[in-house]
């Protein structure tokens, strides 16, 4: 960004501010949507018990569900919100595309049938066995959109892989929902998970998970500029000295330890990968040192606002906070299968 102001043709001046400042500014917005998304729930408790829960906790009715139900689901929905935008960051930087995004791609859908097909065979397993379940999922879905997309004409170009994961994507979820139809069981332990939910997660699911995803943003956030150099393409990046096939494994390595973990946390979230990324580089053009933390703390952001919504249209009811992500992402992958694709 520079410091410049920048002034379009009928006089809109584009908001200017350093991203660091700019990454400031997200990160407190961030905390008051945390704030507010934890004030939500079906029992009405006032906002001085909620800030008595973090100082004073006594181990009332009011404490408990602040501090076991409402902070742990606000926690993984910042936690899933990063790692998915990362993911769709990474992805859109390494193959110039778009339209990459965990979901769209198919990968979302691969760790969503491993998962659902070790639940049919061997019942509910522990989480940290279902998580790396997701990983296997993540990655061997990951390897074939790769591999499809490189079949067909022209290579491995934005549309032959848009066009790979989105046929991959309707075989796997065929398939996952032939289990769910064989197995009313299964539907039942998994319904609602299915549809992207943080509704009844508790904070030992977190921490389980949490190592995963942390990893995966470090080492996300530590290739920044190998990725702003790839997404000039490969040609260039080679000429640039970059070792562009380890790149492409630990970037692949990266996305599949935030994915499988968002996927295991929260079921299949869509869009957010996808969405994020365009926001962030309304702002930050090209650098992705700067726009992997940005799509992290927007991410965050996207998915607390949809969660709080999902809880307030329809209260006391509530809707799974996929739901919502699509009916934003949705609109905007028309718009931009429209507009970017064909360039």
């Amino acid at each position: 960004m520079t410091k410049a102001s920048i002034m379009s043709p009928r006089g809109w001046k584009k908001p200017e501010l350093s991203p660091l400042a700019g990454l400031v500014l997200g990160l407190v917005i961030l905390s008051i949507c945390l704030v507010y998304s934890v004030t939500l729930g079906a029992a009405e408790i006032p906002l001085d018990k909620i800030l008595a829960s973090f100082v004073t906790f006594d181990g009332s009715y009011d404490h408990l569900v602040i501090q076991t139900v409402r902070l742990p689901r606000s926690l993984i929905g910042i936690l899933v919100g990063a790692a998915l935008a990362v993911a769709g960051a990474l992805m859109q930087g390494l193959t110039r595309n778009p339209l990459a995004d965990p979901g769209i791609l198919g990968i979302e859908a691969g760790a969503t049938l491993a998962v659902v097909g070790t639940i049919f065979a061997f019942g509910n397993l522990p989480l940290s066995v279902l998580t790396i379940v997701a990983f296997l999922g993540t990655a061997t879905t990951a390897i074939l959109v790769y591999f499809l997309g490189s079949l067909g004409r022209g290579g491995l170009t934005p549309l032959n892989l848009t066009v790979a994961g989105a046929a991959l994507m309707a075989l796997i979820s065929s398939l996952t929902t032939a289990i769910l139809i064989v197995s009313q069981k299964t539907l039942d332990e998994i319904r609602f998970w299915l549809a992207g939910s943080l509704a009844g997660r508790d904070i030992n699911i977190l921490l389980q998970v949490l190592p995963f995803v942390s990893v995966g943003l470090l080492v996300a956030f530590a290739l920044g500029r190998q990725i702003t150099t790839m997404s000039l393409g490969e040609d260039v990046a080679k000429g640039l000295g970059q070792q562009t096939a380890w790149i492409k494994i630990i970037t692949g390595i990266s996305v599949v330890l935030l994915v499988g973990s968002s996927v295991s946390l929260a079921g299949p979230i869509g869009f957010i990968g996808l969405v994020v990324p365009h926001i962030v580089k309304f702002f930050i053009k090209a650098d992705y040192c700067w726009i992997l933390p940005y799509s992290a703390v927007v991410g965050a952001i996207l998915i607390l606002i949809a969660d709080i919504a999902a809880r307030v249209l329809l209260k006391p009811q509530e809707l799974p906070v996929g739901v919502m992500t699509a009916l934003v992402g949705a609109p905007f992958f028309v718009y931009l299968a429209k507009s970017k694709v064909k360039k």
